[in-house]
């Protein structure tokens, strides 16, 4: 077939032959390429963003103050090390499993009489995908099994439940939790995986959760927005900015000097929540009656005095809850004032939809992850303020747990948790 132009401007047109040609051989099914000697295949989606990457190494670990991708999941695994030294090899493996994914590489050929060293699903060459891995600790883990006990960070408990709360055994707290977020849910599974299949002797899986948060158009000069959620609002308008250094000092990170034990500087405690959304009974609830239970328009995220998602309610002038309900959402979880200013936490949430539930109804809710230096005074203080509210007709947490986030990687020599196993044997380090 001929290469040239059908464009007049640009070359000859081609003969009639040449088009009648082009015609059959456009037209041409997969069987009928195959008989030619091609084949066809299904497209894959494409995207430049796969190598994309952040940074493993640092004062704290990623995937906290680092921005939130599009998908997200937790998993919660027994610790099935039986003393320091197996635990000191499990956090070494993470380590180091964690630093080749976030970096991305191609995973070395191993005799084909073996395993893989990698599952492949995400081919031959690893992409970071702009993967993040958190590690955090449970309070199960600060047991006689590793002579932990006396190095328990001081909030660091077992969730128990609020008066709204269903929970599932099976579906709560462990020794230790990651976090991983990426661009994408296969970048994540393959993750998971990964660290799978390489402590298969020292750890086992309790339960995860996948999540999602749906992508945003760029809207150049205008405010940031935060995301909707399952039923249908924004989720985070009040977040604190990541980006403020001194802001996440105060709020999220352990500071030195503390009444914490020493190792845990540059830490964070975690909260883990898994709530379902009975959407069904959401979408049957009239749009004015839905926008008082949360404190905010649904469309556009302001407050009802204001106009925009980023204007703050102005309490003080509603102090009956007449345009502003007081049990709203919004009010009881953050009342702007001095005092809840003690209470903020940096929110991290995803979406979840985990098909059908027994009842025929979809189950499908949130995958609540917040952040604080203070565990009783960030989310459990908050939490305790949303007790009766409204919006518990309409939600059921069932799952999840408390977790202690360790302090970041320093550098190739350094080691997830190494400060905390050099407080219990009582040696120290270069990086202390």
């Amino acid at each position: 077939m001929s290469t040239r132009s059908l464009d007049p401007n640009v070359a000859p047109a081609l003969s009639r032959r040449s088009i009648l040609i082009g015609a059959v051989a456009g037209a041409m099914t997969p069987g009928m390429a195959a008989a030619a000697g091609t084949s066809s295949v299904t497209q894959a989606p494409e995207s430049d963003a796969i190598h994309q990457r952040q940074r493993f190494h640092g004062t704290h670990q990623p995937g906290i103050v680092t921005p939130r991708p599009a998908a997200g999941l937790v998993a919660s695994f027994d610790v099935l090390a039986r003393d320091r030294a197996g635990l000191e090899k499990l956090l070494r493996t993470l380590t180091q499993r964690t630093a080749f994914l976030m970096e991305g590489g191609t995973p070395p050929e191993l005799d084909p009489k073996f395993p893989p060293a990698d599952s492949g699903i995400l081919g031959p060459e690893v992409t970071p995908d702009n993967v993040t891995i958190t590690t955090s600790f449970g309070a199960s883990l600060f047991d006689e099994r590793f002579g932990l006990q006396t190095l328990r960070p001081r909030h660091l408990s077992r969730m128990s439940a609020f008066r709204n709360d269903a929970l599932q055994a099976e579906l709560c707290h462990g020794d230790l939790l990651v976090q991983i977020c990426s661009n994408t849910p296969d970048t994540n599974i393959h993750a998971l995986r990964d660290i799978i299949k390489n402590t298969p002797d020292l750890l086992m899986l309790r339960w995860k959760q996948e999540g999602s948060v749906p992508v945003q158009q760029p809207h150049p000069g205008r405010p940031k927005e935060s995301a909707r959620n399952f039923l249908g609002f924004r989720d985070g308008s009040a977040n604190p900015d990541s980006a403020d250094t001194g802001e996440m000092n105060r709020i999220v990170w352990v500071q030195p000097g503390g009444d914490e034990p020493a190792w845990a500087a540059g830490g964070s405690y975690q909260a883990v929540r898994l709530i379902r959304n009975f959407v069904e009974r959401w979408d049957r609830t009239p749009l004015q009656q839905q926008e008082k239970i949360i404190g905010r328009k649904k469309a556009s995220g302001a407050p009802f005095d204001g106009q925009a998602e980023t204007d703050l309610p102005r309490y003080a002038s509603d102090p009956k809850g007449q345009l502003t309900p007081l049990d709203a959402h919004i009010r009881l979880a953050n009342a702007r004032d001095a005092e809840a200013r003690k209470h903020l936490i940096l929110r991290r949430p995803f979406n979840y939809s985990n098909g059908v539930s027994k009842s025929g109804q979809l189950d499908m809710g949130l995958l609540f992850i917040a952040y604080q230096a203070d565990l009783e005074q960030g989310f459990i203080a908050v939490q305790n303020r949303l007790s009766g509210e409204a919006l518990e007709e309409y939600i059921k947490p069932f799952g999840g747990g408390y977790f202690f986030v360790p302090p970041g990687v320093r550098d190739a020599n350094d080691y997830l948790g190494r400060p905390l196993l050099e407080a219990a044997s009582g040696s120290t380090s270069p990086h202390t």
